[in-house]
């Protein structure tokens, strides 16, 4: 029988259950270099893991997660997504799993807990290997802006600010690779002409074949 995704529970936090084990997992960020035919391609070979606006693209994703309330505020909780949704702020909408706030870097040990790296791409990353995740792939991971684009559509009603990427939140990511060796979880960063470099990089194509055994 599956474990529940909301049985345990502390103080009103998500204890995120292990139900995805040993799948490869990819997780969708908003960068501009996302084409809907790279995600397109995901859908049935690897769990999905959409961030913030990339559920417009993945409508049919495992999981949507978005850090900010304000962001489920802008959209009003995305109350036609049938999925798992999760946040680290206080959910002002039904149905959404909310984890508790850890370090700024580092990897969060507590299944009901996330280290912020400052930015959703990081905290989904440790949220895919609290779900059991051995593989995880990133598209949509540029960290930079490309011609004045921060985003593959218009972008946040806040705007990022590009040197937000290069001092805030690129630094924290080499914080996850000794947690994530420890625990034996590839992470491949399959997003074209990303600033991200703390993971080795590949084809999306490669990191993910056709007929790879994904354990869905």
């Amino acid at each position: 029988m599956a474990p529940s995704v909301a049985a345990t529970r502390g103080e009103d936090y998500w204890f995120v259950p292990r139900i995805w084990p040993e799948s490869t997992v990819v997780c969708i960020g908003g960068g501009p270099s996302l084409a809907a035919k790279d995600v397109a391609y995901c859908r049935g070979r690897a769990r999905v893991i959409a961030i913030n606006d990339a559920y417009r693209v993945a409508p049919w994703a495992d999981l949507l997660y978005a850090c900010d309330a304000k962001w489920w505020r802008w959209h009003g909780g995305v109350p036609a997504f049938a999925g798992l949704k999760a946040t680290l702020e206080p959910p002002e909408y039904p149905g959404i799993h909310r984890l508790r706030r850890g370090p700024d870097t580092g990897f969060a040990e507590r299944p009901d807990t996330l280290a912020t790296g400052r930015n959703s791409g990081y905290q989904a990353i440790q949220l895919a290997v609290h779900l059991g995740a051995a593989r995880v792939l990133l598209l949509g991971y540029d960290m930079r802006a490309v011609d004045g684009r921060s985003h593959w559509f218009c972008g946040h009603l806040v705007a990022t600010q590009p040197k937000v990427y290069a001092r805030a939140m690129r630094p924290c990511f080499a914080s996850l690779l000794s947690p994530l060796r420890n625990r034996s979880v590839d992470v491949v960063n399959c997003t074209p002409g990303s600033a991200l470099d703390a993971f080795p990089n590949a084809p999306l194509r490669q990191a993910l074949p056709v007929g790879l055994n994904v354990q869905l």
